[in-house]
């Protein structure tokens, strides 16, 4: 057996007992965005293994279709212990509401997109640190154990080298990238100020499953699944040779759990990267997602991508170093981006009817 087999083996059994332990010790959890794509999957991953999970969303981006859809994939007896509250995160009253006798908070809820800040800075900042600063001060207050929250590669901002380190960041690059950074200052005052145990995670690039591909602000994979099912254009903004550490959403489910019940004193209040630790090329992506399509769908086999002009706030390269959450938490990726695709696609392709139109 190789070292890095060795290496894999043995963090994939760490996260098998982190699954185990949880199955066996109930705790309670409180997401928030859970009706989004991300927290859905997260609130499916908590109900199979037996947890109460309180749920808050006020359907800003998230959907009624994400519960329903766990809803059909958990039994009777694990939907039971779960208990949405239909709410903002600006409503400081309702975060104490759900806050209340919660072990853990996994904090999901934002207004994520670059362009969508750029186009209304005002209404991002309202979501993103009035609403983060309210669920800190919730949390606070009820005691939790740990804050885990969705911070953003975006930090990383206008820093040219890669792989991206979490200690060296550069100047954000929008006011979706300021708000984020804007949550990890919060959080870092709150461990030191009020012994509030934090942990933000980074993520790259997250895709999968329940990832809605329409609207304005809707993330590369899915749209471009979505529009080449429905025999529509692939956009690709700029030459295509922009990168990005795309992350499977299985692997950030995994970042979520082990953050949250991570024991050793140093793994709290820190930040962690959360990708794979290898970038891909918009251009190489769209050839990617085009041809695992083509295997059933074989007129997409001559499908090509249109190119237009390059989008304002984007980076021009992301790749991030994982090792640090691989020393402390015991991540490690299961899904490289091919494994992530195929996933994908086979629930994209399963909904195709729904989710293709506008």
């Amino acid at each position: 057996m190789t070292n890095a087999n060795k290496v894999s083996r043995t963090v994939a059994t760490h996260f098998d007992l982190t699954k185990q332990s949880l199955a066996e010790i109930p705790h309670v959890w409180l997401i928030t965005g859970v009706a989004g794509f991300i927290g859905s999957n997260l609130l499916e991953t908590l109900l199979g293994l037996g947890q109460t999970v309180v749920g808050l969303d006020n359907f800003a981006t998230g959907h009624q279709r994400n519960l329903d859809e766990v809803k059909g994939l958990v039994s009777a007896e694990q939907w039971a212990r779960f208990r949405f509250v239909e709410g903002d995160i600006c409503d400081i009253e309702k975060c104490r509401q759900v806050t209340e006798g919660v072990d853990y908070v996994l904090h999901q809820a934002a207004l994520g997109s670059v362009p969508r800040s750029i186009n209304d800075p005002i209404t991002s900042n309202k979501a993103n640190v009035d609403g983060f600063l309210n669920m800190l001060v919730a949390a606070r207050d009820s005691g939790v154990k740990r804050f885990v929250y969705a911070a953003s590669s975006s930090t990383y901002g206008d820093h040219p080298g890669l792989p991206k380190v979490e200690d060296v960041i550069g100047k954000p690059l929008s006011p979706y990238a300021v708000t984020k950074y804007v949550n990890e200052l919060y959080a870092d005052v709150f461990g030191k100020t009020y012994g509030l145990s934090t942990i933000g995670l980074r993520y790259f690039n997250v895709f999968g499953p329940r990832q809605d591909p329409n609207g304005a602000y809707a993330a590369v994979i899915p749209k471009w699944f979505a529009a080449l099912l429905s025999g529509e254009p692939v956009y690709i903004n700029g030459d295509g040779k922009t990168s990005r550490d795309f992350c499977y959403v299985a692997n950030a489910v995994q970042a979520n759990l082990l953050a949250a019940t991570a024991v050793r004193p140093e793994a709290g209040n820190q930040i962690y990267n959360v990708a794979v630790g290898d970038r891909t090329e918009l251009v190489v992506l769209f050839e990617a997602i085009r041809n695992l399509l083509a295997e059933s769908r074989t007129e997409l086999k001559s499908a090509q991508p249109i190119f237009r002009d390059f989008r304002a706030g984007d980076v021009r390269h992301s790749l991030a170093d994982v090792g640090k959450a691989e020393r402390l938490l015991g991540y490690m990726p299961s899904h490289r981006i091919k494994d992530g695709l195929r996933e994908a696609m086979e629930w994209y392709i399963g909904r195709e009817g729904a989710l293709t139109k506008k």
